[in-house]
């Protein structure tokens, strides 16, 4: 049964002019328009500012800033899957342009949640550069992002779980026990940090992934699969990939980090892999679209389990 899904969604999206090759989860090619308009019951979104360090340069203590989408009818008492959505070498925690009431990306959670139920979600926008002069966007301050991984761990989950009703906040001293509560997704280098930080050394406390139009300093399939044996006994519940076919700067890259994965390693197969890709260049086209199907993939994954 698995298979014929598999099989009529991929001629489907055939068909509209994309390509999806792996699991039955259903994607789109299309984020539906009625979709794309603000929701005035919609979620809530505000700035944050945390403790971090200069893991780029000499680990001295810094403030970083990131921005916060919490879902509609927010419950402090609750618990909330976590996303960690990353943005583009020339971006910051604002790209993604959630504090923007007319952000098409955020207005689409918004529908997915309010209009098909979808789970509410807590997703964390911050600056990737783990540096002292993270505001610094220039491409002297790109090894920046390389060494996100360690903040990640040490520094923004560890503050999101105290000060927000995260799954992770049931287990403070041991951000493995969440992991399954936890994904990461970006755009351009966000997705190159999602492959080679989050898949690669986050394994252990983040389980989904996300890469739309991954960076060209992404890692080669076959050292993703090499990777991935440092954590034998950490399954992936998804891991998601998307790009445009006209994109000179990441297709590919982004083709070269994930397309064949499945043929590397068995870590990935039919079950929790997805490469996804359509006509389209770098830019948010593609990299709203990819927020949209993640997300709804998540609740998928979510609702097997």
């Amino acid at each position: 049964m698995k298979r014929i899904l598999i099989m009529a969604i991929a001629l489907a999206l055939a068909v509209c002019g994309c390509i999806a090759e792996g699991a039955g989860t259903e994607v789109t090619d299309q984020i539906p328009k009625e979709y794309l308009t603000g929701m005035k019951n919609g979620g809530t979104v505000e700035k944050i500012a945390y403790p971090s360090k200069d893991y780029a340069g000499d680990g001295t203590e810094i403030t970083k800033h990131a921005v916060v989408y919490l879902p509609p009818d927010y419950d402090p008492e609750g618990h909330y899957d976590l996303l960690i959505l990353c943005h583009g070498i020339g971006g910051n925690d604002n790209e993604w342009g959630f504090l923007n009431d007319f952000c098409l990306g955020r207005n689409a959670v918004d529908h997915l949640i309010l209009d098909e139920g979808m789970n509410p979600l807590i997703i964390v926008m911050p600056n990737g550069r783990a540096s002292a002069n993270y505001s610094d966007s220039s491409m002297s301050n790109a090894q920046s992002f390389y060494a996100f991984g360690k903040e990640i761990r040490n520094n923004l989950i560890p503050y999101l779980d105290e000060h927000y009703a995260t799954w992770g906040s049931l287990y403070p001293d041991d951000l493995t026990k969440a992991r399954d509560h936890r994904a990461m997704a970006g755009l351009s280098m966000g997705g190159m940090q999602t492959i080679n930080i989050g898949l690669c050394e986050c394994l252990d406390i983040i389980s989904a992934f996300g890469a739309f139009s991954a960076a060209p300093t992404s890692y080669p399939s076959s050292s993703v699969a090499a990777k991935l044996e440092a954590f034998p006994d950490c399954p992936i519940r998804f891991f998601y990939n998307i790009c445009g076919t006209e994109d000179g700067t990441a297709y590919a890259s982004a083709a070269g980090a994930a397309k064949d994965l499945p043929d590397k390693t068995d870590r990935v197969n039919d079950n929790n892999f997805l490469w996804q890709e359509k006509p389209g260049g770098h830019d948010f086209n593609i990299w709203n679209l990819g927020l949209y199907n993640f997300v709804r993939i998540l609740n998928a994954v979510r609702a097997e389990e």
